[in-house]
């Protein structure tokens, strides 16, 4: 997994339905921590219910896994994959499982993502709908 795609400033653009017809801007940054063995992701986003976070993404017992901490105090640690310009992570918790898909544009500047949420642990509900962007 190449995790360079990642590497560099975008923008973002999120909805959510807990704000519905609300488009939350944001910027995220992705870097290496020094030695390049983890990416480091930095997000901040303008809505006030909009959490910043920072991401440690890396390998960890021979899976790549992001370990999320955000302004609220919440962490989570999901399992990711990168594979044919498809990002994916997911967690199973009980009550609140989650499952991301990201598609990378062919260029490789944009990035189509949705988050969907899971609290029986058998149906699937959209949850945020988000897009990266390189700035131009």
């Amino acid at each position: 997994m190449d995790l360079n795609a990642f590497v560099g400033e975008w923008t973002t653009e999120a909805t959510h339905p807990a704000v519905p017809g609300t488009v939350v801007r944001g910027e995220a940054v992705f870097e290496w921590l020094e030695g390049e063995r983890f990416l480091i992701l930095r997000a901040r986003n303008e809505h006030p219910d909009f959490p910043d976070s920072i991401s440690v993404i890396g390998t960890v017992d021979e899976r790549i896994a992001m370990y999320y901490f955000d302004s609220r105090g919440v962490h989570r640690v999901y399992e990711m994959s990168l594979s044919q310009g498809v990002w994916k992570l997911w967690r199973d918790a009980p009550g609140f499982s989650q499952r991301f898909t990201g598609t990378f544009a062919e260029d490789g500047n944009t990035i189509t993502g949705l988050f969907t949420l899971s609290r029986d642990d058998s149906t699937w509900d959209d949850d945020l709908e988000i897009t990266y962007r390189r700035p131009s």
